[in-house]
């Protein structure tokens, strides 16, 4: 094993931030975790002095505005957050010769129609603010200079805060019958997979000659209709009636991508992961909030 090093966790209370934080506590590194009141990462002189000061190796930067729809009433802070702050993040390491970990999003397309698993060298053309200001994170790495990794993933879910998974879990324990979209297609993806993934990069060293632009979801291919049927019955909320839609019956701000399968060889290839099936990481995450009531 190589010297001990100081991580930077940033959107530490988070669903990605807290599975970390878990992983963590069985590392011989130093990780620190850092949520908006430990560090407001719109500050630069904020994000440089705790870089400084602690001598930070490696952030892992699970910060972000993640809500889509208030996205496009808000773009301007969803672009402090997700640019801007990114920014800041990625010159504190040019600077100090660390490494940035961000973690960005499936939503950086959707402006394509695409029907097979989209590698990391595709186009990137977002329809909404959201995937727009996750975009231009990306290109803030890229520009500064420094050496990282961006991870993008998918349909993210896990036994924290808000997510699909618990919302289905809620519903169809209450309802006689969710309606959920078909015509949307992707890879969801456990927060606690990722985050095991992110550790191991980050435990073994991976990311020393491996930066670029890597996609992460679970395996295997589903629409938010599959995924709640499987949510449901996993449940034991057998007497919801899970009815199909399509899209256009619910008008929204956000035009979501409908087929966002990413393509995963070259993270699998670089790093030697072994990516779990999207349905045995659900039932994994499942039976964690049924035992925990989280």
């Amino acid at each position: 094993m190589n010297n001990r090093i100081n991580i930077l966790v940033t959107g530490s209370n988070g669903q990605l931030g807290r599975h970390i934080a878990w992983l963590a506590s069985g590392s011989s590194d130093n990780y620190m975790f850092a949520d908006i009141e430990e560090l407001d990462i719109t500050d630069k002189r904020a994000v440089d002095r705790y870089v400084a000061d602690n001598k930070i190796d490696v952030i892992i930067n699970c910060a972000a505005y993640t809500n889509v729809d208030q996205a496009e009433d808000n773009e301007a802070d969803a672009m402090h957050i997700n640019a801007t702050a990114v920014g800041y993040l990625a010159d504190s390491m040019k600077n100090n010769g660390g490494t940035l970990i961000h973690i960005s999003t499936d939503y950086v397309f959707g402006g394509e129609r695409h029907n097979t698993p989209i590698a990391e060298d595709a186009e990137p053309n977002p329809r909404g603010a959201y995937g727009r200001t996750k975009l231009a994170g990306e290109k803030q790495v890229i520009a500064s200079g420094c050496k990282y990794l961006i991870i993008r993933t998918a349909w993210l879910y896990s036994e924290y805060g808000k997510n699909f998974v618990k919302t289905m879990m809620a519903l169809t324990g209450s309802r006689e019958e969710v309606r959920v979209v078909e015509d949307q297609v992707g890879s969801p993806t456990y927060a606690g997979d990722l985050a095991s993934a992110i550790f191991e990069i980050v435990e073994e060293r991976k990311y020393a000659d491996n930066q670029g632009i890597y996609h992460y979801t679970n395996e295997g291919v589903c629409s938010w209709y599959d995924f709640a049927m499987e949510i449901k019955q996993m449940a034991g909320n057998e007497r919801c009636r899970v009815t199909p839609c399509r899209s256009a019956e619910y008008p929204s701000k956000v035009e979501r991508p409908s087929y966002s399968v990413l393509d995963k060889s070259k993270c699998k290839q670089t790093f030697k992961i072994e990516i779990p099936y999207w349905k045995e990481s659900l039932e994994k995450c499942i039976k964690n909030i049924k035992s925990s009531d989280q």
